[in-house]
């Protein structure tokens, strides 16, 4: 039972500390997209450094949860992060919750349930080798840098999810590096873990995906980038698990057809709330998008609504490419519509 309230509250913290970044990091200057900059640009904004006290403090319940329970476990329960973020977007947004949206709580919810119950996630499985250790975390390296090097090339819109989805990758692995750690300082004391690497891939990681995270919110509003970072993040720590934490997972034919089953539900309820109109820069019914939809990543609104037109693209080692407020609809611009 700690376990599940350790996870939750993490998950609550994470939720709150995600909108909060998002709604300053998408006043910071597009020139600072995928740079180091735009962090310390964040530093200034009393909003991000709030939201990132909170996901800190959700990384702190987070690590205390993998240290109780496994990590295939634990990282289902912190997916339902985006359910408490649409809880805050609601209130700043004032949008009801409506059919879609209790669509997606249940679907998220009934995935998560239908995992654990069906996996009966549990440790102390044999130790990996150390091939088959760095094997799994090359893999999800790799195919971050993969993700980042083909965003670059996208417009905003779609870059945001793919840094989205790179940065939960990273969260997965770090989840699961957390756990080692953890581990190794309860049986070995603090001057092994001093001397060992995986506290500093930890931070690493965490700083990594800090910056990427960043930037997809800087990109786009909150829609194109949490359902990503909520979706990806499980899936890579549930394949680190189990790929040289020990993790078990049953594996019978009728089990692994309910884990996959909610997998599925817990990634499509993920979207389905990603695309509420509570959550900020949604398409809401008249049109119009949310709060925090067009602001930072284009120019600048009236308060009568008027645009003013995107600000000159500051320097950068890319071409100019659409923003994502010529993208966002109602903008009056003359750029392509999304219809998400």
């Amino acid at each position: 039972m700690a376990v599940f309230l350790l996870a939750l509250s993490a998950a609550c913290f994470l939720g709150l500390g995600f909108v909060l970044q998002q709604h300053a990091a998408q006043r910071a200057p597009r020139a600072d997209l995928l740079h180091w900059r735009l962090l310390l640009d964040l530093l200034r904004m009393p909003e991000w450094l709030l939201g990132t006290g909170f996901m800190v403090i959700g990384l702190i319940l987070s690590a205390l949860a993998l240290n109780q329970g496994e990590v295939s476990l634990v990282e289902p329960l912190l997916a339902t992060n985006l359910i408490f973020a649409m809880a805050l977007a609601r209130v700043l947004t004032r949008q009801t919750l409506g059919r879609s949206g209790w669509a997606g709580v249940v679907l998220l919810a009934l995935g998560v349930t239908v995992f654990i119950v069906a996996g009966r996630p549990t440790g102390g499985g044999p130790p990996a080798s150390e091939l088959r250790h760095w094997l799994v975390i090359g893999t999800v390296v790799g195919l971050t840098l993969l993700l980042v090097s083909f965003a670059r090339r996208l417009p905003l819109f779609e870059e945001a999810t793919l840094l989205a989805l790179a940065a939960g990758l990273l969260y997965g692995l770090q989840d699961a590096l957390t756990r080692t750690t953890t581990q190794r300082l309860d049986h070995q004391g603090l001057d092994a873990v001093l001397r060992s690497w995986q506290p500093y891939a930890v931070v690493a990681a965490g700083v990594v995906g800090l910056l990427l995270v960043q930037s997809a919110f800087e990109a786009a509003p909150l829609r194109m980038s949490l359902p990503a970072l909520t979706a990806a993040q499980p899936i890579s720590g549930i394949v680190c698990a189990v790929g040289f934490l020990g993790d078990r997972l049953r594996v019978t034919p009728g089990a692994l057809a309910w884990e996959v089953i909610g997998l599925i539900a817990v990634v499509i309820g993920v979207v389905v709330i990603g695309r509420h109109p509570a959550l900020p820069g949604t398409t809401g019914p008249s049109g119009s998008t949310g709060a925090g939809g067009s602001g930072g990543t284009g120019g600048s609104s009236d308060t009568d609504g008027t645009d003013s037109g995107p600000e000159p693209p500051g320097p950068s080692d890319r071409p100019p490419r659409a923003s994502a407020e010529e993208n966002t609809p109602g903008t009056g611009t003359s750029g392509p519509t999304d219809t998400g």
